[in-house]
């Protein structure tokens, strides 16, 4: 029973996505979204207010997520992606990072995402931060480039577009979070990163020399339904990954979370909030620590400790 409720939340995350399911009133408009079928067999899907509702599988199995007319600087109208970071169950396993560097093809020492060790103070214990970029609805990055190399989707997501990048770093500079990372030679990523046509949604595919580069939340993953490389590959299920506008996270063993909910209950908090950019990454606090020590470090965010690769 449990491994089905698992199976249908991770479907969930798949449908809500590919069909924007609307929720009015604490009930889907279902006849809209999926129409007739003639199949009788049916998928138990969970609607964004927490009601399990019917639907045919053979809509669910048959439809695309990606748009006739998909462009990747305008990214998935109506939707804003999101993800969640439970610091608490983070040990630094580093299989997102490893997956990350994979699925982009990241060689070197510029890895998209980061995991430090922070301590609040000599008296607290310390913990494991993954940090990448945040997708702020405020970006900073996209006011100070001087070409419209980085650029923010309708789906909330930011990305670079390394044939407009001229390389002038003006956008590491602006990112208050000191995520992005700068290819300074040639990043060898061997035949397999120029296997298909250059796209900005697809950052590192190939990576550029002279240009800058940082996570993007793999659009790549999303178009064929799949959630983020890191979200799947860690084994604590640190990451979920969702749409703000569904009010709904998934993590990667396909569990589905009411997003407002669990950022409530569990007191979530963005990084430097205090510095207006919104950003949609959010963050659960890890065990142990107070809400509002908590909340203070993340304003100062003061690095405790790089943890080295392993």
């Amino acid at each position: 029973m449990e491994e089905n409720n698992q199976q249908s939340k991770r479907k969930f995350f798949e449908t809500g996505i590919k069909f924007g399911l609307i929720a009015t009133a604490g009930t889907i408009l279902a006849t809209k979204v999926f129409g007739e079928s003639k199949s009788k067999e049916t998928e138990e899907l969970m609607t964004t207010d927490g009601h399990l509702v019917q639907v045919p599988v053979s809509e669910v199995k048959d439809f695309s997520i990606k748009p006739k007319d998909y462009d990747p600087r305008v990214g998935f109208p109506g939707k804003k992606f999101v993800m969640v970071v439970d610091l608490a169950k983070c040990k630094n396993a580093r299989k997102c990072q490893n997956a990350c560097n994979k699925g982009h093809y990241i060689t070197g020492d510029n890895a998209w995402l980061k995991i430090y060790k922070m301590q609040e103070s000599e008296e607290t214990a310390p913990y494991f931060m993954p940090t990448q970029c945040q997708h702020c609805d405020k970006p900073p990055c996209v006011k100070v480039c001087p070409v419209d190399a980085t650029f923010k989707r309708e789906d909330g997501i930011v990305l670079i577009d390394n044939e407009r990048c001229i390389g002038c770093r003006f956008c590491m500079a602006a990112c208050p979070y000191s995520i992005r990372v700068f290819n300074w030679k040639e990043p060898e990523q061997g035949v397999i990163a120029n296997k298909a046509d250059y796209t900005p949604d697809f950052c590192g595919e190939p990576s550029v020399k002279g240009t800058v580069d940082k996570c993007d939340f793999c659009p790549h993953q999303i178009v064929k339904g799949e959630l983020p490389f890191c979200v799947k590959a860690c084994p604590n299920d640190v990451f979920a990954f969702g749409d703000m506008y569904e009010d709904a996270v998934t993590n990667g063993s396909g569990e589905t979370f009411k997003l407002s909910k669990l950022l409530k209950d569990r007191a979530g908090h963005r990084l430097m909030e205090g510095l207006g950019t919104e950003p949609s990454v959010f963050y659960l606090p890890p065990s142990g620590i107070e809400d509002d020590a908590y909340e203070k470090g993340l304003e100062n965010y003061t690095e405790f400790e790089s943890v080295p690769k392993k």
